[in-house]
């Protein structure tokens, strides 16, 4: 099925941006690989070659957050494929503090790179993706379902990635644009993080773990690329994982007071 597709992947340098560049790649696919770090990406292209030999890789630098760069981006991809089959917006971050101590400039520079970043590619990538009637992944987060303690802006961000999906998905189905938005839970990664946390004060040191210090088992990043192919294979509008966390996203819109205090006792 993806055999010489076209997949962009923002955030392609590492993490799950890099797996899922894996597992097209393994599909047959042609991938994009786009990153801030041109050093970054040249390891990461490095990685999957190793995995298949074969596979048709372009890498760009491109940070999400400028609209020229991400025009140039999408100009390149055009020239080079004339087609995009899949975007996967994956590029952001997350950042750990009281919100009550978030300042409006701290919640503008995440709300700029976690939901203008996917503003901007979707409406770069989007003459195309029309043409190919293509995939959109947005990678959002538990935290697009409910919010939690100590993470600043991030939740507010995710939130409005669930959001745009939604909007997304009810005007673009009748073009054939399939989008599938991603709501994972923390993710295994090798090494240091791409990017690192601000010095914050007043928050228990459990709530700068991976995770923020939620109860849940950290999620494979291969295996979760391979359930998103799958997702898109199936035209799916949203993968949840780990899909027991579904309940709780369903006991808080029915009572907001129990799914706090689940909340609360599973961090």
């Amino acid at each position: 099925m993806w055999k010489n597709k076209v997949v962009v992947v923002t955030g392609g340098s590492s993490g799950l941006g890099q797996a899922i560049g894996t597992q097209f790649a393994r599909a047959g696919a042609r991938v994009v690989l786009v990153a801030r770090n041109w050093e970054r990406l040249e390891k990461a292209a490095a990685e999957i070659r190793k995995i298949c030999s074969d596979v048709e890789l372009m890498l760009l630098r491109c940070d999400v957050t400028c609209q020229d760069e991400v025009d140039f981006l999408f100009r390149r991809v055009a020239e080079q494929f004339d087609s995009i089959d899949v975007l996967v917006n994956n590029a952001g971050r997350s950042v750990r503090g009281r919100i009550v101590d978030t300042t409006p400039e701290q919640f503008q520079l995440l709300f700029d790179l976690n939901v203008l970043g996917v503003v901007r590619c979707t409406r770069g990538a989007l003459p195309l993706l029309l043409q190919s009637r293509g995939h959109i992944v947005n990678i959002g987060s538990l935290a697009s379902k409910s919010a939690a303690k100590y993470v600043g802006a991030y939740p507010v961000t995710k939130f409005a990635i669930a959001a745009y999906s939604q909007q997304l998905r009810l005007e673009l189905s009748g073009d054939g644009v399939h989008v599938l938005l991603v709501c994972p839970g923390p993710i295994k990664r090798d090494g240091e993080r791409l990017y690192q946390f601000d010095e914050t004060t007043g928050i228990p040191e459990s709530a700068m773990q991976q995770g923020a210090g939620v109860k849940v088992g950290l999620i494979d990043p291969i295996k979760l690329a391979d359930k998103i192919i799958k997702y898109c294979e199936l035209r799916k509008p949203e993968l949840i994982v780990p899909a027991k966390a579904k309940l709780l996203f369903a006991i808080s819109q029915i009572s907001p007071t129990l799914g706090d205090w689940i909340v609360k006792r599973s961090t």
